[in-house]
């Protein structure tokens, strides 16, 4: 089997139809520039739009910070990242964007990249032109299809994302070509109902690693969640 059809195995379990077809960013973050403290929506599109967050220390200290992108899972919405996140924000001192998928779940997931990498490269772009960002710790997270999505996104922006963190993926939709080469989380419970263990991170971080990618695994006893022992290594890994 090659290595293209084990990163698909898992994709089958979803029924996803698959299409490559590149992820590319263009949007880079400055080191300058004030950072507002605060939650605020960026106002690009009128409904599932993003939301992004600048914990008050973080603005205080006027110097550039982390910076962490969560993409939601299968129906989630902007409101994900902020619910599960803020409190770490505030906590390590990182800048958080949280953004919507256009439709219920991400472009690739279903049948390949398109309008949200598009979508994404706007948020960002805005969120870089309002915060002052370290560009050495900049950082793509999410849960479910989200981490699923973050893999892809984040294998084909490197350049950009020199961390990726996945909680409980179920595969990686591939880009069609790849720049940088992150460091790459994930983790995954062993009784997981949803995106079944064996088919997914036991397949998909082998392959990671033969690759040759630096990747930091996480088996827990639990089902399709993220343990809270588990998402503070995960962002105190990201900080490091």
């Amino acid at each position: 089997m090659t290595s293209r059809r084990l990163f698909l195995s898992a994709a089958a379990l979803s029924g996803c139809a698959f299409a490559r077809s590149h992820a590319w960013l263009q949007a880079s973050p400055s080191s300058t520039g004030p950072s507002i403290a605060g939650l605020r929506a960026l106002g690009i599109r009128k409904t599932r739009d993003a939301q992004l967050y600048v914990p008050t220390a973080v603005a205080e200290s006027g110097k550039p910070a982390p910076f962490l992108m969560y993409l939601h899972g299968a129906t989630g919405s902007e409101q994900q990242g902020i619910k599960r996140l803020k409190d770490y924000a505030d906590a390590l001192g990182f800048i958080l964007l949280s953004p919507a998928s256009e439709l219920r779940t991400w472009d690739a997931i279903r049948d390949g990249y398109g309008p949200d990498v598009k979508w994404l490269d706007r948020a960002l772009a805005k969120a870089f032109e309002s915060c002052a960002v370290d560009p050495r710790r900049v950082a793509v997270c999410g849960f479910s299809d989200g981490a699923s999505y973050a893999l892809g996104l984040g294998l084909a922006n490197g350049d950009l994302f020199r961390s990726v963190m996945a909680f409980s993926p179920g595969f990686i939709p591939e880009p069609f070509e790849r720049r940088g080469r992150p460091r790459v989380f994930v983790s995954h419970g062993t009784n997981d109902p949803i995106l079944p263990i064996d088919t997914c991170s036991r397949v998909l971080v082998p392959e990671l690693k033969k690759r040759q990618y630096s990747v930091t695994y996480r088996e827990f006893d639990g089902v399709h969640a993220v343990p809270k022992d588990v998402s503070e290594e995960a962002f105190r890994w990201f900080l490091e």
